[in-house]
């Protein structure tokens, strides 16, 4: 490449960078508003409590206390239980019986999501936990274990500085109309589908 094609290059580099420093500068200048925010991860592929537990990770950092309830889930052992549960500022229960299609019992699901929820309220009450992560919850709500008016409610009625994570596939369209971010996890590929078992450090 010659000297004066690299240099055109550069230039076209550095306006492209320049226009766009400029928009990512008007969009922090446009984030005046300074409050807790509501996250809601779902969809169909792998990461939605992964994502949630790296927050837990990082408001650690920051010295902040964290509540963690699994709903639905708790059938086996997770590396990231056995990994919070060494730090004081965590409260992590696992509330479920494991997978609707393993415990098979309806009646003892709803009990079981039901009393989830009155532990997290109490979580979404305290002004002392930063963040809070209510995990598979999307799922008691599909499953109308809880109702969605009573997690909004309690969202609404929350601490203003604090943050809340709720994952697991088919969000209610409420709940995502009332989040501030919502990702969906699309599959692309699974090992599990190509016969690999759950992995410790990846599933587990």
């Amino acid at each position: 490449m010659s000297d004066k094609i690299a240099a055109s290059s550069n230039e076209q580099h550095r306006t492209r960078t320049q226009r766009h420093k400029e928009i990512v500068d008007a969009k922090i200048a446009r984030a005046s508003e300074n409050r807790g925010v509501v996250l809601v991860h779902t969809g169909n592929g792998k990461g939605k409590s992964s994502s949630a537990l790296g927050m837990v990770a990082r408001t650690l950092g920051h010295n902040m206390r964290v509540g963690v309830v699994q709903f639905i889930k708790g059938s086996s052992p997770t590396g990231e239980e056995a990994f919070f549960r060494r730090f004081p500022e965590v409260e992590f229960h696992v509330m479920g019986e494991g997978f609707t299609w393993e415990t098979q019992d309806k009646q003892r699901d709803i009990a079981k999501a039901q009393a989830a929820w009155d532990v997290a309220c109490a979580m979404l009450r305290n002004p002392e936990i930063a963040l809070v992560v209510l995990d598979e919850i999307n799922i008691a709500l599909k499953l109308h274990y809880l109702q969605i008016e009573q997690v909004l409610e309690a969202l609404r009625n929350r601490p203003p500085m604090q943050h809340v994570v709720l994952t697991g596939r088919a969000a209610p369209d409420a709940l995502m109309a009332y989040a501030d971010t919502v990702t969906e996890m699309r599959p692309i590929k699974h090992a599990f589908d190509a016969g690999i078992q759950a992995q410790k450090g990846i599933e587990l």
